[in-house]
């Protein structure tokens, strides 16, 4: 999407949901996250919130945080009805796919594996029933706080990053390269000065996703 000639794609008064797993989530009230401060949770939600209110204050915008830790894209098309469509945002956000490529490298993996075509079918499969009913959609890649593009890992996600990108293209959506953002950063410092398992980033990762995020819809 390009929005020409003017600085931020919002209307006053809309509404931007967000929903993801515990990137998202981080500590956001249940059942609905909504209103500032610990009720967005304590991550990249809450950093947009604020600096959408700080930069474009004559936009108001009200911020919800459907996030739930550990979902998988399964996971949040099994909720989609009650924690997306029933609350008719005009903007939605969607970050998901890290715990789809996490659970396949745990020490006891999941029984159901979601696999990258499974991954695909069902994230278009929920996109296709809500992207008429948006004035705009932002999809965010998963990401993997690993350098080493051959590590297994990192290159798994790389794939479902793939896919992502794909869709928003499909479905004339935003784009948000998590990975790229902090692959800009992994190139100055380790990933220890973010997280100690290469996922869940500290404040500073938080606000690497917040302004990948604003940077992609033009707010600045």
């Amino acid at each position: 999407m390009h929005f020409l000639g003017m600085s931020h794609p919002f209307k006053a008064n809309q509404t931007l949901l967000f929903i993801g797993d515990s990137i998202t989530d981080c500590g956001r009230e249940h059942p609905v996250g909504q209103g500032h401060l610990s009720s967005l949770g304590e991550g990249y939600v809450s950093f947009v919130d604020s600096i959408l209110g700080a930069v474009i204050p004559e936009t108001p915008i009200s911020v919800l945080n459907m996030g739930i830790s550990g979902n998988r894209v399964t996971d949040l098309a099994a909720r989609w009805q009650s924690d997306v469509l029933d609350l008719e945002p005009n903007w939605l956000s969607v970050m998901v796919g890290i715990n789809d490529v996490w659970r396949q490298f745990d020490t006891e993996p999941c029984a159901e594996q979601v696999e990258p075509e499974q991954y695909e079918l069902v994230y278009r499969s929920v996109l296709a029933k809500t992207r008429p009913q948006l004035d705009g959609l932002v999809l965010m890649t998963p990401y993997f706080l690993e350098t080493n593009r051959e590590d297994l890992m990192r290159e798994k996600m790389d794939a479902y990053g793939a896919i992502t990108k794909k869709l928003a293209v499909e479905f004339d959506a935003i784009s948000v390269d998590t990975q790229l953002a902090f692959d800009n950063y992994l190139g100055h410092q380790p990933s220890e000065s973010l997280c100690a398992d290469r996922v869940h980033p500290n404040g500073v990762g938080h606000m690497i996703l917040a302004r990948a995020f604003l940077s992609a819809v033009g707010v600045s």
